[in-house]
C-alpha cells in the first residue's frame, strides 16, 4: 500500500475512545500507514500472578489492530468492521512490552471493498504475531473480520 503515514497519537486516542479497554490497557499505535499498523501494549499494568502479560491482555492486543487497520485502509463513512472469530495460540511467556503488526495489500483491500459493495458485507482474515521486545513471537492469532456496508 502507499506510504501515507497517519498521526499515531490521533489513532491511539481514537482507538482508546472507541474501545475503553484500549485506554485501560494503555495500548498505543506505534506506527501507521495505509494498509499497515503496529500497536504496542506495556507489560506494566497488564501483568498476571507470575509476572508476565495476562493472557486476556494478549487476546485484546491481537484484536485491537482490526479496527485500527480498518481506519487506515477503508472509508468509515461507507463501511464498518466487526470481528467474527479470533483464534490465538500462546507460544511463550510474554515478559516484556508486546507489539503486534497487521497489514493488508491494496489488492486485498480492493477485493474486500468490491465484495462489500456487491453483497453488503465481506469476510477477511488477518494473521498476526504478537512479539516481545526481542522480536520473539509470544502468540499467533488468526482473526476473521467482516466489513459491512452502512445500511446493511
Amino acid at each position: 500500500m502507499s506510504e501515507t503515514l497517519w498521526d499515531v497519537e490521533r489513532l491511539t486516542e481514537a482507538t482508546r475512545q472507541s474501545v475503553p479497554m484500549a485506554a485501560q490497557t494503555r495500548v498505543e499505535v506505534a506506527e501507521a500507514e495505509r494498509g499497515r499498523v503496529v500497536l504496542r501494549m506495556p507489560l506494566e499494568g497488564n501483568g498476571n500472578h507470575i509476572g508476565t502479560m495476562y493472557a486476556g491482555a494478549l487476546f485484546a492486543l491481537c484484536e485491537f489492530p482490526g479496527g485500527t487497520l480498518f481506519s487506515t485502509t477503508f472509508d468509515a463513512s461507507r463501511y464498518y468492521p466487526i470481528v467474527k472469530e479470533v483464534d490465538i495460540s500462546f507460544r511463550k511467556f510474554a515478559g516484556t512490552d508486546i507489539t503486534v503488526e497487521a497489514s493488508m495489500s491494496e489488492e486485498e483491500a480492493a477485493r474486500i471493498a468490491a465484495a462489500a459493495d456487491e453483497h453488503g458485507k465481506a469476510d477477511y482474515d488477518l494473521v498476526m504475531e504478537l512479539k516481545d521486545t526481542d522480536g520473539n513471537a509470544v502468540a499467533i492469532s488468526t482473526n476473521r473480520y467482516q466489513m459491512r456496508r452502512h445500511g446493511i
